[in-house]
């Protein structure tokens, strides 16, 4: 058995203190550590560096719903597997696999409720569940959130974060593309206003449809948001790419995106926008 000895008081102990596992976070940007209730309490962002770590629909439900109350709807909408489709393992053993790792049936929740008293319908992805890839629920769920928004005159939040379609689904996946933007155009006529927010990752499908048809389009620091990864866009033109290319400050560096808010500030930058956006429409 090993001992461990305090060359000054000359005590000696068999086991050093052992630190409870997941108590510090490393910072990927800066390599240091953080405590984890430090990060829990500044809503998952690094104090030092403002790095945004990634979070899901739990988290941001608790902040941008006055005292975390809300009332999800479209939770009769459950994902099957029509494909049948198989590839290291069944579409319907992964789908249950991440069902049990996140608690959720889907890569999508969306609920109403009150952000700073205002009602508000709000969508949040999440990435942990197969990366927040967009499926048949998650195209269903959105466009039945949409049509609540419009039907009750209640702006609309969606919080995109995924790696785009869902490739077990095939073209199922692909027409949630359609179905949702078409959706977002009932809303438009019907003056409705649609926030759009992109967090790390927005990509593939979700980037081509309903994350960038906001009537603001707004972006957490740091979030990476296109189409394609930049291995193959690179690869495809032929060209080096830009240290910064495709993060949030690129895209609102060229037009768009209207603006970044870190996560701290976004309640308030929200309520103040939407508070804008009500006179408007009531004028």
């Amino acid at each position: 058995m090993a001992w461990f000895k305090r060359k000054d008081t000359n005590i000696q102990t068999e086991k050093p203190k052992e630190m409870p596992e997941g108590v510090w976070v490393k910072v990927p940007t800066t390599g240091e550590t953080v405590h984890r209730r430090e990060l829990k309490d500044n809503l998952w962002v690094d104090p030092e560096s403002g790095y945004h770590f990634r979070i899901g629909s739990d988290e941001y439900f608790s902040f941008l719903f006055d005292e975390g109350k809300y009332e999800e709807i479209g939770t009769d909408i459950q994902p099957t597997d029509p494909l049948e489709f198989e590839d290291r393992k069944k579409y319907k053993d992964r789908l249950e696999e991440y069902q049990g790792k996140t608690g959720h049936s889907d890569a999508v929740r969306t609920a109403i409720g009150k952000l700073d008293g205002l009602d508000i319908v709000i969508a949040a992805m999440d990435f942990g569940f197969i990366g927040g890839s967009m499926g048949s629920v998650v195209g269903e769920r959105i466009a039945r959130a949409i049509d609540h928004a419009r039907e009750q005159k209640y702006p609309l939040i969606i919080i995109s974060q995924s790696g785009g379609a869902r490739m077990m689904e095939s073209v199922l996946s692909l027409m949630q593309m359609a179905k949702t933007s078409s959706k977002l155009a009932l809303l438009e006529e019907a003056g409705v206003p649609f926030i759009s927010i992109l967090t790390n990752p927005t990509t593939g499908g979700v980037s081509a449809s309903y994350a960038m048809l906001g009537d603001l389009n707004i972006a957490e620091p740091g979030a990476l948001i296109g189409f394609a990864g930049p291995r193959v866009i690179k690869q495809t033109i032929g060209r080096d790419l830009p240290d910064d290319f495709q993060t949030a400050e690129y895209l609102v560096e060229h037009g768009f995106l209207d603006f970044i808010v870190k996560r701290t500030n976004m309640k308030k930058r929200l309520a103040s926008v939407l508070r804008m956006l009500q006179h408007k429409m009531e004028e």
